[in-house]
């Protein structure tokens, strides 16, 4: 799965499209943030893209972890954020 790399001047409701596809498409989504502003704008993505999700009957969970990656030979502290898409149970589904 590619992971999406969000930096503290992407667009969060572009983010939010990449993440909706990929959890419309696979499933699961990896995003990756370095930084408070990457982090912020990483969340606000993700809470975008429940709105984008809800008219397909999905939502989202989330798992935050840190991980290290390695950026021009340098060790750095990065967010990753593990996103599952869950079915929501529709009108259709209960009757």
């Amino acid at each position: 799965m590619d992971v999406i790399k969000v930096s503290a001047t992407s667009r969060s409701t572009s983010v939010a499209g990449a993440i909706a596809g990929m959890l419309r498409d696979h499933g699961a989504a990896s995003v990756q943030a370095i930084g408070a502003g990457a982090v912020n704008q990483a969340i606000k993505a993700t809470v975008i893209a429940r709105g984008y999700l809800e008219q397909d009957a999905l939502d989202l969970m989330c798992q935050p972890v840190f991980t290290e990656v390695m950026i021009d030979g340098s060790e750095r502290t990065a967010i990753k954020l593990f996103i599952t898409a869950v079915k929501l149970e529709t009108e259709e589904d209960a009757a």
